[in-house]
């Protein structure tokens, strides 16, 4: 019980920087402007370095949750409360991961470079790798979703108990 409660607290304090982030990006200094005219957001670089420190940690979760994983089901036939077992998640989800990657990658094949307002070209394969991420993001977004409303109903625990 101790555990959930500090997951919690971090779970919360994580939720309260990102909107704590966001709303000084938002409210201080949105509007200036460079020198040719486009807008330069003060607290660009605040938003980047939280996204760069997201993104780090969630990784660093991810692969620590897939060793544990795979080390806790290793040689072990144990099911989960939805009737499946821990390995089969862990492998279902690596796989589906990397097709959703390779799927966006092959989607934005042929993107053009892009230009930034001061003059730095992203290379298109950059652009390709990018874009990729982002189908990734929204497909694993929609399926976070579905898999919380099926969780919340209860259907998949219903249907691992033996009658």
């Amino acid at each position: 019980m101790k555990l959930e409660k500090i997951s919690n607290n971090v779970l919360y304090a994580v939720c309260g920087l990102i909107v704590l982030v966001f709303l000084l990006f938002f409210c201080v200094g949105y509007d200036n402007y460079d020198e040719s005219g486009n807008v330069a957001p003060t607290m660009t670089n605040l938003l980047m370095a939280l996204m760069y420190l997201l993104g780090i940690a969630t990784f660093c979760l991810m692969v620590w949750s897939l060793v544990k994983s795979a080390r806790s089901a290793a040689g072990s036939d144990e099911k989960e409360s939805t009737g499946i077992a821990g390995s089969k998640i862990v492998i279902c989800t690596s796989v589906v991961t990397l097709l959703v990657f390779i799927l966006g990658y092959v989607i934005n094949l042929g993107e053009e470079p892009f230009t930034t307002s001061s003059g730095v070209t992203t290379s298109s394969g950059m652009v390709s790798l990018v874009d990729a991420f982002m189908v990734e993001i929204y497909f694993m977004a929609i399926a976070s979703i579905i898999a919380v409303v099926v969780a919340s109903t209860g259907v998949m625990t219903k249907s691992a108990t033996k009658k």
